[in-house]
């Protein structure tokens, strides 16, 4: 998916460079690209799942009785 937004950045890039005045470069470098790219970088990279609940295993039944020979 970040292919998409290297071949955008390269494309707003080149808009830039042509454009007629520093000003229009710079306006064209914020507006179309680096808030549209950050905008598509947060929603298809920034997604981080919820992490899974790990159950811990309950140490007194695993433990075995001593006493007893037989298993638990």
């Amino acid at each position: 998916m970040y292919i998409v937004a290297i071949g955008w950045a390269y494309v707003i890039l080149m808009m830039a460079i042509t454009a007629s005045s520093v000003g229009k470069a710079l306006a064209i470098l914020i507006f179309l690209g680096v808030l549209p790219i950050a905008l598509f970088v947060y929603a298809v990279g920034g997604r981080k799942r919820p992490a899974r609940s790990m159950a811990v295993p309950d140490q007194v039944t695993e433990q075995r009785d001593a006493a007893d020979p037989q298993s638990d």
